[in-house]
């Protein structure tokens, strides 16, 4: 199944894309796509309220505006330097463990909302990502038992401010967390339908000009280790949300490093999990 929100900011409705590609309204099935949700195997009661009821659904019109697939999880948690050549463009050496951060959860946004780049920003970054669902509450969980309870995947664009990230103190928090700084969809794909997510191309480009282009295989820690990891100190939602590290291709590994500037556009993709697109714009006081 793709499960999708639309709508309005904090007003979005729940939808899913039919077997012929048709977006369905699915509000009347009473429930949004968050901890509860996942928690009750909504997947499954969704898929056969929708063997009953698909036919009463009402169409999305394609011009709605899309939110993130996955309403307000407990956390977002990401991994940092998770591919080799990205870790080198970044002068760092690849890892021993995983590098864990937090991303606050209001930087939330749809994927293809504009980018507001920060207050006194003068590095906003990008970065394409595969992002984990978590399906079931775990922790202590084993590699081998890990993907059990993944829910599906989607795509993320984990947004960075490089100087508030590794130069006010070198709290990389404070450089992901911004409003707009997680764009998160264009839907939630289960994991039934992709069955390899270690081999999917995900690519990012700027103004037209790719900047970005690898593949899931280039990870260094992969979904089962990252999973087991993380639940080794923290117990995992459902819900929960997992962004696994973005390719080279930062503006940061750029020789001289390029950031955002007003009216550049971004689009980016993983294979299977759609395309986004933001374009970024100046923060404005209210």
């Amino acid at each position: 199944m793709k499960l999708f929100r639309f709508g309005a900011h904090e007003q979005e409705k729940p939808g899913v894309i039919s077997f012929d590609d048709t977006r369905l309204d699915v509000s009347a099935f009473g429930e949004d796509y968050d901890e509860k949700f996942f928690a009750t195997d909504g997947t499954t009661r969704l898929a056969e309220w929708l063997q009953h009821n698909s036919t009463f659904c009402p169409e999305v019109p394609a011009e709605t505006r899309l939110g993130a697939c996955v309403a307000r999880p407990s956390k977002i948690v990401c991994i940092g330097l998770n591919y080799a050549k990205h870790a080198a463009e970044s002068g760092a050496q690849p890892p021993a463990e995983p590098v864990v951060f937090f991303k606050a959860t209001s930087a939330l946004c749809g994927p293809n909302d504009q980018v507001i780049i920060p207050r006194n920003s003068v590095k906003t970054d990008w970065e394409v990502e595969l992002a984990v669902v978590i399906g079931k509450r775990t922790s202590y969980v084993e590699e081998s038992e890990a993907m059990d309870y993944v829910a599906g995947y989607a795509l993320h664009n984990d947004y960075s401010e490089r100087a508030f990230q590794l130069e006010m103190g070198g709290q990389w928090v404070k450089g992901k967390s911004n409003d707009t700084f997680a764009p998160l969809g264009p839907y939630l794909v289960t994991a039934d339908e992709i069955p390899e997510p270690h081999n999917l191309r995900l690519w990012l480009s700027l103004n037209g000009e790719m900047v970005q282009d690898s593949n899931t295989s280039d990870m260094i820690f992969y979904i089962p280790k990252i999973i087991s990891y993380l639940s080794q100190f923290m117990t995992l939602l459902p819900g929960d949300v997992i962004s696994t590290g973005t390719p080279s291709g930062v503006g940061l590994g750029m020789k001289p490093p390029k950031y955002l500037q007003p009216n550049d556009v971004v689009e980016l993709g993983i294979e299977g999990l759609g395309t986004q697109k933001q374009e970024a714009i100046a923060w404005k006081a209210l």
